[in-house]
């Protein structure tokens, strides 16, 4: 009998009952919220249904993410993960996915757009600053700030760039629900500073875009870019490395596989394993809760000042500009362009605004990134 009383008590101590604190329980409950998000209205379930299931994982078996050696046994299966979050692989890669599966023609066809990428990125440095007033070094407030730009991979490759490992999860799901919530978030900020004439405005057809522009387009960028702030390289080499897979129609194989298998894969491994860096323990705490307040008064800030620079710009060309291409400016790609279509269509269901808001998406990508590597080349980081 002693022998079975002991057996049944080491298998009910075994339950993750008896281990669990009130925060994994917090947490248990902000995962399936999240997956109920995802589910229920289909807010990017692309990522936040990995995100929120890696966060459902590590609080209620927190050695998936033990370190190799740690307790003398190998690391857990999302620690491996999580490496290739640290080494700055995963990020690179979504970026390459993301080129190949991107139009760049807006952009091209309208230069100006960069303009309206640019000023988005307002967002960014506001964030800065509002980290330093509250406490955070120098190297730790950069690396919130780009949360700002609503771009998941650049704050992963930025966070680990300052080795700002400690940060990296709440900065990584930050930014990551941001860009899920871009469809909430957006829409309030884009009519609060636009009038319902300025949402009805019609933009001219955009000019064709020729094959070879297409071509030299992400090889001049890349060449531009790279040769002023190298340390870009890895994000910006690897996006234009995917577009130019797309435009140069010679290697449609690998156009498929960056755009869908590996795109695919990265974002599963991505996904949970910035979920699993969300553990009561580190999670729950003051500094995640003034990531998290920073990060949505960068996005707002971003998104208000797109949409002002297109508001100037509207006046500029006499009414040619609509000011809500302006919000997708923050680099969250196609979902910013869609909300900006979406609002405008509300205005004027005959409004088509998603090709001309295709621009400052782009546009806030790379200077998303641009951003990153002036950061790092303030602080000598290569």
């Amino acid at each position: 009998m002693d022998y079975i009383a002991n057996t049944l008590s080491n298998l009910i101590h075994q339950t993750a009952f008896f281990n669990l604190t009130w925060g994994n329980y917090l947490m248990i409950l902000v995962a399936l919220v999240f997956l109920f998000l995802a589910i229920k209205f289909e807010f990017e379930p692309l990522l936040l249904v990995p995100i929120a299931f890696g966060m459902l994982l590590v609080n209620i078996y927190p050695d998936i993410m033990a370190e190799y050696g740690e307790g003398g046994a190998g690391g857990g299966l999302l620690y491996y993960f999580y490496k290739l979050d640290e080494w700055a692989i995963l990020p690179s890669l979504i970026f390459m996915g993301v080129g190949a599966m991107t139009d760049f023609g807006p952009l091209i066809a309208n230069p100006k757009s960069f303009l309206l990428g640019a000023a988005a990125q307002f967002g960014i440095f506001a964030a800065y600053f509002g980290a330093i007033a509250m406490g955070f070094n120098d190297k730790a407030a950069a690396a919130i700030s780009i949360i700002g730009g609503a771009d998941g991979p650049t704050s992963i490759f930025l966070a680990t760039k300052l080795q700002q490992t400690t940060l990296l999860g709440p900065i990584a799901v930050a930014a990551y629900s941001y860009m899920s919530l871009v469809p909430i978030i957006q829409p309030p900020i884009m009519k609060l500073f636009t009038t319902e004439k300025e949402r009805k405005i019609k933009m001219a057809q955009l000019r064709p875009v020729t094959k070879l522009e297409k071509i030299l387009f992400p090889i001049v960028v890349t060449i531009v870019v790279s040769l002023i702030l190298p340390t870009t390289a890895p994000l910006v080499g690897m996006l234009m490395l995917g577009n130019l897979f797309r435009e140069s129609g010679v290697v449609r194989q690998l156009t498929e596989t960056a755009s869908n298998a590996l795109m695919y894969i990265v974002v599963i491994i991505l996904g949970t394993s910035v979920g699993a860096t969300t553990s009561a323990e580190a999670f729950l705490n003051l500094d995640t809760l003034k990531i998290v307040g920073l990060g949505l008064i960068a996005f707002a800030f971003g998104t208000a000042a797109g949409v002002l620079f297109g508001k100037l710009m509207c006046v500029l060309t006499k009414g040619a500009v609509n000011p809500l291409i302006g919000s997708a400016g923050v680099s969250a790609v196609p979902m910013a362009a869609r909300v900006s279509q979406k609002v405008g269509a509300e205005a004027d269901p005959t409004n088509f605004l998603l090709m001309h808001a295709m621009g400052p998406n782009v546009a806030g990508v790379i200077g998303t990134a641009v951003a990153a590597g002036t950061f790092m080349a303030v602080f000598g980081v290569f």
